[in-house]
């Protein structure tokens, strides 16, 4: 346990430190550009999170550019006088955006709206001026739609990837993907029939002044070498270490 919980940490702490560059979230270029500008664009991180939920991640993230392309601009100004019915259009013509169209367009007019309301049309309030992780997280789950696995995933992103400094980040949880859950089963570290709970409980006590450390780590194990069906270990950087539980 002591060696699983070394290499997790050490992995997590070597990705951290890396130097800040455009974070692919789409893998197609204008569009990361797009949503790593957080100083002109902050809103469009914030709906690109509120999106990423009940489809693949990288059609989500796509979302706020696509509108962004149909409207030619995506000043916060231009996205307020928008009413439901325009971006209900927006997310189902010609071709819908999300697989809950409907249900999403309701969730970025509310989202719209609390940012021109709580934070005077200026997203980066939600981040800025480095305060604690879990005041963040507090601000992503007053969105409408936005859960805790959607705010603290956005709150690791800023703090992992986009290098927004914040005072701790000892409520940036790691997140129940089904990668990183299979990586923790197959460690040891968790039981066959683990709950989101129990995941989330193991990481803060391997890790409990980042416990979202350990994402990163156990999703890339998951992911690349520890697969569903035939995992392979000879090339995992883990596998000394693993009890390899199948």
């Amino acid at each position: 346990m002591k060696k699983i919980r070394k290499i997790l940490i050490e992995k997590g702490r070597e990705h951290f430190r890396k130097r800040k560059r455009i974070y692919p979230f789409t893998k197609v270029a204008a569009a990361d550009r797009f949503l790593n500008n957080l100083d002109k664009y902050p809103h469009a991180f914030v709906l690109a999170c509120l999106a990423d939920q009940q489809m693949k991640a990288e059609k989500a993230w796509l979302i706020p550019y696509e509108i962004y392309k149909k409207l030619g601009g995506f000043s916060f100004r231009r996205l307020k006088r928008l009413t439901i019915g325009e971006i209900n259009r927006l997310m189902t013509k010609p071709d819908k955006l999300h697989h809950y169209p409907k249900k999403m367009s309701k969730y970025i007019y509310a989202a719209i709206k609390h940012i021109s309301e709580k934070y005077n049309g200026d997203a980066s309030l939600i981040w800025r001026n480095r305060p604690s992780s879990a005041q963040i997280v507090l601000r992503f789950i007053l969105f409408r739609g936005m859960g805790i696995k959607i705010a603290t995933m956005a709150a690791n992103i800023l703090a992992r990837d986009l290098k927004v400094p914040m005072r701790d980040h000892y409520s940036i949880d790691i997140s129940p993907d089904r990668h990183v859950k299979r990586t923790f089963k197959r460690l040891g570290l968790i039981t066959p029939q683990a709950t989101n709970e129990e995941l989330i409980y193991c990481a803060r006590a391997l890790h409990p002044e980042f416990p979202g450390l350990l994402d990163y780590p156990a999703y890339t194990i998951g992911k690349n070498w520890c697969r569903p069906g035939k995992p392979l270990c000879d090339e995992c950087h883990m596998t000394n270490a693993c009890p390899k539980i199948y």
